[in-house]
């Protein structure tokens, strides 16, 4: 259950013209929290995403539900919008996420030299920042995080606890970033030599823009040269891996293990499955769709869905799983059919001739 900030509740009608909805059905009730159907209890809100979730309607405690369409013999009101997911989400900011406070400037905290921090921050104890490093406007940063020296990060940007920013890197506005990720650490790069491997050092950098969410245990490493680069509006989800000098495009989605090798190119809108990974060096085109556990070692062109590993287009990586799935059918009636093969052969050889004189 989300809470709302003012205790009292908020009419559901003055909640539909704020989203530009309609209220279905008889009674304004005040509502006083956000739910799913199965949690809402009743003084909340919930949400019923398509007809086929009608059941759940009629069995939850909810006073009152956004749909896309009112539901029949339903004994609530409903808020009808054309977009009714999205209409929740606005709903619960607006009305049930309380407001942000600035707690200020923690005095348990490690200042380095010439540090610039903007108006409005949230800095927890324990906090790290080096020489140079620069904040913006209500930027919160809670216990254990570490900004490296020259850092740079954006207005309204959101570092959870234990996040690593290494020196630097360059964050945008409104950056979220999740507890333990570390973002610019060495790329992986060695030169094999007399049976050693001898670190290349990595100069680069990482800039993250605008509107970016990384997740848990999310890794980017700094590029060896130039800069290891994610785009405005991406979303990463836990434990993934950026290797050094990736280029991740707008508003592309990674979910959780995936691994991108070095010097990758990740288009914009580009949509990719949990344990997916990718060569180094590959390029994967405008809103393609990579499934999970995909093994991607070639190019991959625009708008393309692949699967499977080696990655190959989705039609023909389903039909090479299903003779997978069918091999030990298959391997049997091989069986059988050599085994005849051999009594035809067997029935086919001439009868020896008796020896004259014997």
């Amino acid at each position: 259950m989300t809470g709302s900030p003012a205790g009292s509740g908020i009419a559901l009608g003055d909640i539909a013209r704020a989203v530009g909805g309609s209220v279905f059905g008889d009674g304004d009730p005040l509502i006083k929290g956000a739910s799913s159907p199965d949690d809402a209890g009743p003084d909340d809100l919930a949400f019923i995403e398509s007809e086929r979730r009608a059941p759940a309607a009629h069995r939850s405690r909810a006073c009152a539900f956004v749909v896309a369409a009112p539901i029949p013999n339903l004994d609530r009101p409903q808020l009808v919008a054309g977009d009714p997911r999205r209409a929740f989400v606005d709903i619960i900011d607006r009305f049930f996420t309380p407001p942000r406070r600035p707690r200020g400037i923690a005095r348990e905290i490690t200042r380095g030299l010439d540090v610039v921090i903007g108006p409005d921050p949230s800095i927890w104890p324990f906090v790290t920042l080096g020489n140079r490093a620069r904040l913006g406007a209500r930027v919160t940063l809670y216990p254990g995080v570490f900004v490296g020296d020259d850092v740079v990060i954006g207005d309204d940007s959101i570092l959870y606890p234990n996040v690593t920013v290494r020196e630097g890197a360059v964050l945008g506005a409104r950056v979220i970033v999740h507890s333990g990720a570390v973002l610019g650490s060495d790329g992986f790069g060695y030169l094999q030599q007399d049976g050693r491997h001898h670190k290349i050092p990595q100069r680069g950098i990482v800039v993250i823009e605008d509107d970016v969410e990384l997740g848990a245990n999310v890794t980017v490493d700094r590029a060896t040269f130039g800069r290891t680069l994610i785009r405005r509006g991406t979303k990463i989800d836990n434990l993934v891996q950026i290797a050094h000098n990736v280029e991740i495009g707008e508003h592309s989605v990674l979910a959780g293990q995936a691994g991108v090798s070095g010097s990758a190119r990740i288009g914009s809108g580009v949509m990719i499955g949990g344990q997916a990974g990718f060569a180094d060096h590959v390029e994967v085109g405008d809103r393609a769709m990579v499934s999970a556990k995909a093994g991607v070692f070639r190019n991959v062109a625009d708008g393309s869905v692949v699967s499977g590993s080696p990655a190959l287009p989705h039609e023909q990586s389903l039909v090479i799983h299903g003779a997978l799935l069918r091999l030990p059918e298959l391997r049997q009636q091989l069986r059988q059919i050599e085994l005849r093969v051999r009594a035809l052969e067997s029935d086919k050889k001439p009868t020896p001739r008796p020896r004259r004189g014997a």
